[in-house]
């Protein structure tokens, strides 16, 4: 486009008056990119250029970026990203570097030119340096399809516009940093008085299920974040628990359960593994960032710690349907509120774990004094019916020997006997009781013992399938400081209340607990579970909600029981149960404060035959003996039957777990008689019975001990 010829009065007066329009628009547009854009406009119309442009300096003072362009030509640039270096081969860079103007009235013949393919027809350009104070700050290009098309008149006029263009960017660009400081300013103070509002609420809440949703409410509509949510790490540490959320998506996620992995592909999980904020300011070009269904119109977010001292509480998360929304003030402010925030959960826990134990401690000695009352009332009365039971079998034998005499008074004495024999039934269920409630024999003092072992041979003793019986444990908390005759028996108890449930699934979980120093055991079943009235009652003795089956009989000890010998050992137990969705019963013992000890092995044989199942006791001793340098041979019960007893004769000792699944205890022992090695044999149990020890010992084994369940004990078993 060119305007018609005009005499070069009418010229000046076209540059004066352009430059006017200039003028106006540098003193009243104060948008850095419209007043760039209507002075390229105001140019070209007022001239007839074929094309104008505005190039600025990038941060680096490297590259003249495009700002503003005429025409299509000009919005394709923008749309690219154009530039030219500075000092370059182009005018506009040459005339940066050199700051003074550059003309090429035919830019076939300039050696200095940028041939731009969106401007095909130029034929003449100059490059105007647009300087603020001695400072270049780019540059602006006029272009004209026609030859020879600027004269130095022009020249000056347009460098005229220039200076005044350069002084208006450079106002306008500090109105616009202005603008952005004095909104910094208000976001700062409403970021300030929302942490005040936080801080205020937290201090004044400390009842966690309360707290963590008022929070969640009071950040959004304080800070007017799209949503904002609150996990807290599970007690294994692996998984960020969903306890709050904001409206709708909040109540769903709620719902669902919602939980992140700690460490995972999450922002939450990244701060919770990192214990460090995490922003994603676009979260489509965020690698680490959970697309939540529920959050559709989320593009921003800020995953912020909750960490008290070394402790990682959880992770805050803020999301805004902006991109970009967070600045470094945010990031500050928002953690300074987080950091308060984990004070008052911290604080809403401890008083929560305070209520719990205080309400705990009371139960458990309540429990106890039951539990201590009762048991020294069935022993009062056991030892009294002891007696009782010697002396009516005494007279029942004397009795039937005279029935046999041929008496007289036959009808006298047959009831006599009847009347004997029903003392004596009674006499044996009070015993029966004692026996149930207390055990028949009991450890000296407690002791490391193998947990797994014990559960696997409460679970032998009560014929618990092994398909439906299942063990998980820690490494670390292998062992445990207790009585293993008396843990035995109440492992048994909880397995058989299970069994009697209707449990199709029973699983035990062994993990180190969180107060220090002790080990937690969880029991879980699948079984009909304990109406909520009932929970308390069933720690009482004789109490029982089952119903007796014929030839059984349940006596309501069971629990009580377990409540006694645990109680006994400095340690805890508490049930939670809902009908028809199982039971959960909770153990908490004190862990081995000891290290594995080392044991000399010297003085003991030095190939040992293990009999026993594939289980925890027998790696146990496998790995013993196996480092103190013995040949273990380990062989199952059922190999033993049905194979060659005879070629058990080289060892020097035999080893054979009292709970054997694949055979009877006592068929072993037998073949290994027949063989010739019962000499040799030693026979471990962890709850030893006086009538399976008889048994055994009128076999001829040389022993039946207490199971070892350390280094020394196995030494001195075997030396």
């Amino acid at each position: 486009m060119t305007l018609p010829k005009h005499t070069s009065d009418e010229r000046r007066i076209i540059l004066l008056d352009t430059a006017a329009q200039v003028a106006r628009s540098v003193v009243t547009v104060l948008d850095p990119e419209r007043l760039m854009q209507k002075t390229v406009d105001t140019i070209c119309e007022a001239f007839g250029f074929y094309y104008a442009g505005v190039f600025l300096l990038d941060p680096t003072d490297e590259w003249a970026v495009l700002r503003a362009g005429r025409g299509s030509a000009g919005l394709i640039m923008l749309a690219d990203g154009h530039r030219l270096k500075v000092g370059g081969n182009s005018m506009i860079g040459a005339c940066i570097a050199e700051q003074r103007a550059r003309i090429a009235l035919d830019i076939g013949e300039e050696a200095v030119h940028f041939q731009n393919p969106h401007l095909p027809y130029t034929r003449s350009e100059m490059a105007l340096p647009l300087i603020f104070g001695n400072q270049p700050i780019g540059a602006l290009s006029v272009q004209s399809v026609e030859e020879a098309a600027f004269t130095q008149e022009d020249s000056a006029v347009l460098q005229s516009m220039a200076d005044q263009l350069a002084a208006a960017i450079m106002n306008a660009t500090l109105h616009r940093q202005n603008q952005s400081l004095l909104r910094q300013m208000e976001r700062q103070a409403r970021l300030l008085q929302a942490a005040h509002e936080v801080g205020r609420q937290v201090t004044s809440i400390l009842d966690l299920e309360q707290l963590l949703p008022s929070m969640v409410d009071v950040i959004c509509d304080a800070y007017g974040f799209y949503y904002a949510g609150i996990f807290l790490i599970n007690e294994k540490g692996d998984q960020a628990v969903l306890r709050a959320g904001r409206g709708e998506a909040g109540r769903a996620l709620l719902a669902e359960g919602h939980q992140l992995p700690v460490g995972g592909q999450s922002m939450i999980g990244a701060a919770s593994y990192l214990r460090e904020a995490r922003i994603a300011l676009d979260v489509g070009a965020e690698a680490v960032h959970f697309k939540n269904p529920h959050l559709p119109y989320t593009r921003s977010e800020m995953a912020l710690p909750l960490v008290v001292g070394n402790m990682i509480l959880g992770a805050l998360t803020v999301q805004s349907i902006e991109e970009r929304a967070f600045s470094k003030d945010d990031i500050t402010t928002l953690q300074t509120m987080a950091d308060q925030l984990a004070i008052a959960i911290r604080n809403a826990q401890l008083l929560s774990e305070l209520k719990r134990a205080h309400a705990e401690l009371l139960r458990t000695k309540t429990y106890e004094a039951l539990a201590m009352a009762t048991t020294e009332a069935v022993h009062w009365v056991g030892n009294k019916a002891l007696p009782i039971t010697t002396a009516a079998a005494r007279m029942q034998n004397d009795l039937q020997a005279e029935t046999l005499k041929g008496s007289q008074e036959l009808d006298v004495l047959e009831s006599l006997l009847d009347d004997l024999n029903m003392i004596s039934h009674s006499a044996n269920q009070i015993m029966e009781i004692k026996e149930n409630l207390l055990g028949a024999t009991r450890d000296q003092n407690p002791r490391p013992v193998l947990l797994a072992d014990l559960w696997q041979v409460a679970a032998h003793e009560r014929q618990t399938p092994i398909e439906c019986f299942s063990i998980t444990i820690e490494k670390e908390v292998t062992f445990a400081l207790g009585d293993s005759t008396q843990l035995v028996r109440a492992f048994g108890n909880l397995l058989q209340n299970s069994l009697e449930a209707g449990a199709s699934k029973i699983s035990v979980e062994i993990l180190p607990a969180e107060a220090s120093g002790y080990v937690v055991m969880r029991l879980e079943d699948n079984g009909e579970g304990i109406a909520p009235e009932n929970q308390e009652k069933v720690w009482t003795a004789f109490f029982t909600t089952k119903t007796a089956q014929p030839g059984s009989v349940h006596h309501g000890l069971g629990l009580p029981a377990c409540l006694h010998v645990i109680s006994q050992l400095d340690g805890q137990i508490f049930m939670e149960s809902e009908p028809g969705q199982g039971t959960k019963v909770t153990i908490l013992l004190p862990a081995n404060p000891w290290a594995v000890e080392e044991a000399g092995f010297e003085f003991t044989p030095d190939r040992i035959l293990l009999i026993d199942d594939d289980d925890a006791w027998a790696g146990f001793v496998s790995d013993l003996l196996s480092a103190a340098g013995k040949t273990v041979e380990r062989r199952a019960a059922f190999d033993l039957l049905a194979g060659d007893a005879q070629r058990y004769l080289d060892f020097d000792r035999i080893l054979v777990d009292d709970a054997l699944r694949g055979a009877a205890t006592l068929h072993v022992l037998e073949a290994l008689q027949s063989a010739g090695v019962a000499r040799k044999t030693l026979v471990v149990s962890a709850a030893p019975k006086v009538e399976a020890v008889t048994a055994y010992l009128q076999i001829g084994v040389r022993d039946v001990a207490l199971k070892p369940y350390s280094a020394q004990e196995l030494a001195e078993l075997l030396g």
